[in-house]
């Protein structure tokens, strides 16, 4: 098979979700003080069943400042002015850092030396190169 190897998607069912509210801060007016609209969502990478172990390895990494140490991952969202927005917000978050950490880092090719034509490119900018400096110096008396 051609082409690209793709990624494989995790759907995370709910149960492995936990969400709570919370008021939001910043400007809002009387609506920020009354109504909870932010959003903290909790994924327990540790006990999550759907995630093989290299896509939670590769996401303890990702999101290494996000996860605190009973091995929980914290996303809030508070971007928005309504409380399914910002649900909505935090579990495309979550799915996006899921995403990254699904697909594996390609291998780096070690490469054996310079081709014939990047040797050529470079020793002809070294001679120009020198050629420009020598140019520089004292005019000769002759």
């Amino acid at each position: 098979m051609i082409g690209h190897p793709v990624k494989p998607s995790y759907e995370i069912p709910e149960a492995e979700l936990d969400e709570t509210f919370t008021r939001s801060g910043g400007p809002g007016g009387q609506n920020v003080n009354k109504v909870a609209t932010a959003v903290q969502l909790r994924f327990d990478i540790g006990a999550s069943e759907t995630l093989p172990d290299a896509v939670k390895d590769r996401l303890r990494h990702a999101a290494r400042n996000r996860i605190d140490r009973n091995d929980v991952l914290l996303i809030r969202a508070s971007r928005h002015r309504t409380q399914e927005q910002n649900r909505a917000d935090a579990r495309i978050r979550l799915q996006a850092l899921i995403d990254e950490a699904a697909t594996p880092r390609k291998k780096r090719k070690k490469r054996h030396g310079e081709s014939r034509g990047a040797k050529e490119r470079r020793i002809r900018e070294k001679k120009r190169r020198g050629d420009l400096k020598k140019s520089r110096g004292k005019p000769t008396l002759d």
